[in-house]
């Protein structure tokens, strides 16, 4: 990452990156307050724009508590607990079959099995069918494959951040179609999932959810901000699929005519409950703190986008993250339907712990299946 031309500010945040070891014994800290941590670099303030993620929500902003599952949800629950252990591998017509991996293990969360149950309206035969779906596809997609090397030029011009909180706690995406720098391509799309998957490894304790914001203004270089209809079909359908009960909120502003042209072609393939978080021209300061809040999204937040300074600093920030929640849950004992709320560093306790026992004090008695992975850090 050249240092070239770049503010003495840069310079030493991204020498203070560069430093930073993401390997075994950072992995194996399951406390995330290392002094050396990513979180602890970017939490200092810059003498300009912000140029980094924000690591916080603001101290108001809280996820909402989880809804009490009732006797028969809970019994649904654990149905289809025992079904996902009884799983031997994950089915592929693509040559990607295989026994079931450890990360495979640790996504099967407690909440993770929740979702994918609210959303099949509690029918655990269907829930079952759409989380084996899902673990193919992501086996296919090459979800856990995509690299930050890969995906960075569609990144370069920031039309996709992110970046802080909303008041709910939830991380913010935002979009931004008129910084399209490339043609239509996979790799948009892939573009897209990695985004995600990065927004949902910035989540506290407890959010379960994130905050798309988009922003259809028009750019010097590009005045159709409107995504192709096939893309967008493709678009909606991985969310919908692979990612039920993941969107919070969807904040657009500044829609032209054709873009809700676009919205009416693909309307009738969005889910009813999805419609209902779609807020069109809302004011974005009553849903987002305006303190972390982009300006050009109505907000009071002083951000520039410098691809090489965000981007490493984004991934870096993901990978620790990542690595302290494997490092949690393997030092709980490896379970199937673990909390995620545990593994984020909550005050909820492992789903092994008993009578308040601490995780590392819990036998692991994981089952033998999945391979020992370490987390690659992608950039």
């Amino acid at each position: 990452m050249a240092a070239v031309s770049v503010p003495n500010g840069e310079v030493k945040l991204e020498k203070k990156l560069a430093d930073i070891s993401l390997g075994e014994d950072k992995a194996n800290d399951t406390t995330g307050t290392a002094t050396s941590s990513v979180a602890a670099s970017l939490r200092e303030k810059p003498a300009g724009p912000l140029k980094t993620p924000i690591v916080d929500p603001v101290e108001s902003a809280v996820p909402d508590p989880p809804a009490t599952l009732t006797a028969d949800q809970q019994s649904k629950y654990e149905s289809l607990l025992e079904t996902v252990k009884s799983w031997e591998e994950v089915p592929s017509t693509t040559g990607k079959n295989g026994p079931v991996t450890e990360d495979e293990i640790m996504w099967l969360s407690k909440e993770c099995l929740l979702r994918y149950l609210r959303a099949t309206k509690w029918h655990t035969a269907d829930a079952a069918k759409r989380i084996l779906g899902t673990l193919t596809w992501r086996r296919e997609y090459g979800v856990d494959d995509l690299s930050a090397d890969a995906i960075s030029p569609e990144n370069e011009t920031g039309k996709q951040l992110i970046l802080g909180y909303d008041i709910a706690a939830r991380p913010c995406q935002y979009l931004n179609p008129g910084r399209q720098n490339t043609e239509p391509s996979p790799r948009q799309v892939q573009h897209l999932v990695f985004m995600v998957e990065q927004s949902i490894q910035l989540m506290v304790p407890g959010q379960e959810t994130l905050a798309l914001l988009i922003n259809f203004k028009s750019s010097k270089s590009r005045s159709n901000t409107a995504p192709g209809i096939g893309q967008g079909r493709e678009v909606l359908n991985i969310l919908q699929t692979h990612y039920p009960e993941r969107l919070g909120r969807a904040l657009i502003i500044n829609v032209p005519w054709v873009v809700w042209g676009f919205f009416k072609l693909i309307t009738p393939f969005i889910d009813p409950l999805t419609k209902e978080k779609l807020k069109f021209n809302d004011n974005m300061r009553n849903h987002v703190p305006p303190q972390q809040l982009w300006k050009e999204f109505q907000g009071d937040l002083d951000f520039e986008y410098d691809h090489d300074v965000y981007w490493p600093a984004l991934i870096k920030l993901c990978v620790e993250k990542r690595s302290e929640q494997r490092a949690r849950w393997v030092k709980a004992g490896k379970h199937y339907g673990e909390s995620e709320v545990y593994m984020r560093g909550g005050d909820a306790p492992s789903v092994g712990s008993v009578t308040g026992k601490e995780a590392g004090d819990v036998p692991d008695n994981t089952s033998e299946k999945g391979k020992e992975a370490e987390v690659p850090v992608k950039e």
